[in-house]
């Protein structure tokens, strides 16, 4: 189960308490679960029952102990406990992370990529600035990840350098505000009919340098790693191979995934998705990673996608030296379950960089 799935059965314990006269409330749109926070316990935890008390005029407790005993009725949740105020802390069965790994590595890159073109066609109006036009660029490719068509519209012509040495994509973009074609989800062309109002991205705040020496990906992350309101980095801290440069330990993390595949090949196994202990953290922020992209491409804030992956990075890192067998250990199905999430994680850091238009190698 993943978290979104465990979100909507958040949201169907809700819908039977009250379809059977248990709770008087309008059931949520969407129900929050997230790990479990200080005193709290199990896989993942939620807020919900807070959140309805005072619509349903009844203790936050009460309603977390009417959900408890409808989420008890799913067999894919061993556990419920209710905790502080009324959180409901809940634990879910060992094949819950092989099923998540499962559609990871079953999708690859495209992992929280929306299935189909949703048939929006986005228009994004760009002041002619550099940091502007890289954050316009990642925000066209979260919205294609998402099915959308987007073209560009610059407010003055983009300088050539933009293209060559940060990859930002300036052909057939337009400086009048009407465009004729486009590119789909998936690369392939499109016709776009002329959108009448352009949507202005978050104008972020300029950079303070000029960040082509750094080259194209640690440029792109200075640029898009900050929130728009912040001002950008531009300082060579970006190309360092240390723990403190976020950017190194995204792509280090995934970099040593693919060598422990290719070590475990070595060894003769194969990654097997199966029950894996003591990874929920990182399970939990795989899992969340379809709604940060959604969220990232809806509100135009690449910056957002940039921290998750952060995130999942030092999530994943732990995990790294329990994959291969030591000494004479034989590989065991622990070994194939750790080494497929390993490149489950992988997965999701090269799927991301990618969104940023960043190179994720196999080798550092």
């Amino acid at each position: 189960m993943t978290p979104v799935e465990l979100s909507r059965t958040v949201l169907h314990a809700v819908r039977r308490a009250v379809d059977e006269g248990e709770l008087s409330v309008t059931v949520p749109e969407r129900a929050v679960v997230t790990p479990p926070g200080p005193g709290g316990c199990g896989d993942y935890a939620t807020n919900i029952a807070l959140q309805l008390a005072r619509a349903a005029e009844q203790p936050p407790r009460r309603v977390a102990e009417i959900l408890r005993v409808r989420l008890l009725d799913d067999r894919r949740i061993t556990d419920v406990v209710v905790t502080g105020a009324g959180f409901l802390n809940l634990s879910l069965e060992g094949a819950a992370s092989a099923a998540l790994v499962d559609e990871i590595l079953r999708r690859g890159r495209r992992y929280g990529h929306a299935a189909g073109a949703g048939g929006n066609l986005v228009q994004l109006q760009c002041p002619a600035e550099v940091r502007a036009a890289v954050v316009a660029d990642a925000t066209a490719r979260l919205l294609r990840s998402q099915g959308d068509s987007v073209r560009i519209t610059y407010d003055g012509r983009p300088a050539p350098e933009w293209e060559s040495v940060l990859g930002v994509d300036t052909k057939g973009v337009d400086t009048k505000g009407v465009d004729t074609d486009g590119m789909g989800p998936d690369g392939a062309d499109v016709t776009i009919r002329p959108i009448p109002i352009p949507i202005p991205i978050p104008i972020p705040v300029p950079t303070p340098a000029d960040p082509l020496p750094l080259g194209r990906d640690a440029a792109r992350w200075a640029l898009l790693y900050p929130a728009a309101h912040d001002r950008p980095r531009i300082t060579g801290d970006h190309l360092v191979q240390r723990e403190t440069n976020p950017l190194f330990r995204v792509r280090y993390a995934h970099a040593r995934t693919r060598a422990l595949l290719r070590n475990a090949d070595d060894l003769g196994f194969r990654p097997e998705p199966g029950p894996v202990s003591g990874a929920e953290a990182l399970v939990a922020v795989l899992g969340d990673h379809p709604r940060i992209l959604t969220a990232a491409a809806t509100d135009h804030t690449p910056d957002r996608l940039a921290r998750h992956l952060v995130t999942v990075a030092d999530a994943t890192l732990p995990l790294l030296s329990a994959v291969l067998p030591l000494g004479g250990e034989k590989p065991s199905a622990a070994h194939r379950a750790r080494l497929a999430l390993a490149e489950a994680a992988g997965t999701v850091l090269a799927g991301g960089l990618s969104l940023l238009g960043i190179e994720a190698p196999d080798h550092l």
